[in-house]
C-alpha cells in the first residue's frame, strides 16, 4: 500500500472528511434551490457510479487477488478468497441497509415535490409531535450507520492510492449532495428549523471520516497479513452496492436513463485514463 505513512494516513483521512461534509451542500440546495431541473445533479449521480464501479473491477479486485496470491500459493483459491470478501461487502452494506425503515432511510431518493415541502413554513405544524420525535431519531441512527461504510470505503481507496482515492472521494461527495437533502427534510418536519436541518445534514457527513477510523483500526488488528486482502474485496463489495442499490436508482429520479448513462459512460472515462496516466508517469 503505497500510501501507508504518517502522511498518507491524514491525507486519506482529510479527503474522507471533505467527501462527507458535502451533505451540507445538498442541505443548502434542498433549502434554497428555486430549479426543478435536477440534471446536473442526476449526471454527477451516474458520474459516481461510473468511477466506483470501472476502479471496483478494474483496480480494487485485482489487487485484492493479487494479496491474496502472496499468501497463497494456489491462484484459484486466491481468486475465490477475493470474491467471498467481495460478496461479503455487498452483504454488509445490504444487511445495513435492511436495518434502516425506507420512510426515513436518508439513501432513498426524493422527488421534487418533498423537497418543495422543505419551502413550506406551516408544512411542518401538520404532523404530530410524536411522530416528528420518531421520524428525527430514526434519521439521526439512518446518517450514522449507513456512512460508516462509504466512510470506510473512501479512506481505504486513499490509503491505498490517491490516483484512485481522488475520484472515489469525489463520487463519495456528489453522492452525499442528495444525502444531505434527505437528510434535512426529515430533520425539518421534525423540528421546523431549518438551521438545525442544516446543521444535522452537515453533522451526519461526519460519520464517515468515524467509519473509516473504526473500520481501519479494527480490521487491520484482527486480520494481520491477509488484511489489505480482504479489506480492498470487501471495499469493492461496498462501492458496488452503493452504485447500483443508490447512486443509479437516484439518478434516474432526478433525471433519466439517457443522463445517467451518459454520467455512468465519463464516470468510467475519467477513472480509466487516471489509472492510466498514473502507470504512465
Amino acid at each position: 500500500m503505497e500510501n501507508l505513512t504518517l502522511s498518507g494516513f491524514f491525507t486519506a483521512f482529510l479527503l474522507t472528511v471533505l467527501a462527507g461534509l458535502s451533505t451540507s451542500i445538498g442541505a443548502l440546495l434542498a433549502f434554497f434551490s428555486k430549479s426543478k431541473n435536477y440534471f446536473v445533479l442526476s449526471l454527477g449521480l451516474g458520474f459516481s457510479a461510473g468511477v466506483m464501479i470501472y476502479v471496483s473491477f478494474m483496480d480494487i479486485m485485482p489487487a485484492s487477488k493479487e494479496a491474496f496470491g502472496k499468501i497463497y500459493s494456489n491462484p484459484t483459491l486466491a481468486e475465490a478468497l477475493s470474491v467471498a470478501c467481495f460478496f461479503l461487502g455487498i452483504v454488509i452494506s445490504a444487511v445495513i441497509d435492511r436495518l434502516i425503515p425506507e420512510d426515513v432511510n436518508p439513501h432513498e431518493p426524493k422527488r421534487d415535490s418533498e423537497y418543495q415541502e422543505l419551502k413550506d413554513e406551516h408544512h411542518h405544524e401538520q404532523h404530530s409531535n410524536l411522530a416528528l420525535k420518531r421520524t428525527g431519531l430514526f434519521t439521526a441512527v439512518a446518517i450514522g450507520i449507513h456512512n460508516f461504510p462509504e466512510g470506510f470505503a473512501t479512506f481505504m481507496a486513499a490509503l491505498n492510492s490517491l490516483s484512485i482515492g481522488i475520484p472515489i472521494a469525489l463520487a463519495i461527495a456528489i453522492h452525499n449532495i442528495p444525502e444531505g437533502m434527505s437528510v434535512s427534510l426529515p430533520i425539518y418536519h421534525a423540528t421546523g428549523d431549518r438551521k438545525k436541518a442544516f446543521w444535522y445534514a452537515t453533522l451526519s457527513g461526519f460519520a464517515e471520516p468515524v467509519g473509516a477510523l473504526l473500520g481501519f483500526f479494527i480490521f487491520f488488528p484482527l486480520l494481520g497479513e491477509s488484511a489489505l486482502a480482504v479489506i480492498f474485496a470487501v471495499v469493492a463489495g461496498i462501492m458496488i452496492y452503493i452504485s447500483f442499490d443508490e447512486l443509479l436508482p437516484a439518478a434516474r429520479v432526478y433525471g433519466n436513463g439517457h443522463t445517467a448513462i451518459v454520467g455512468i459512460t465519463l464516470g468510467m472515462l475519467l477513472m480509466a485514463l487516471s489509472l492510466l496516466s498514473f502507470k504512465l508517469i
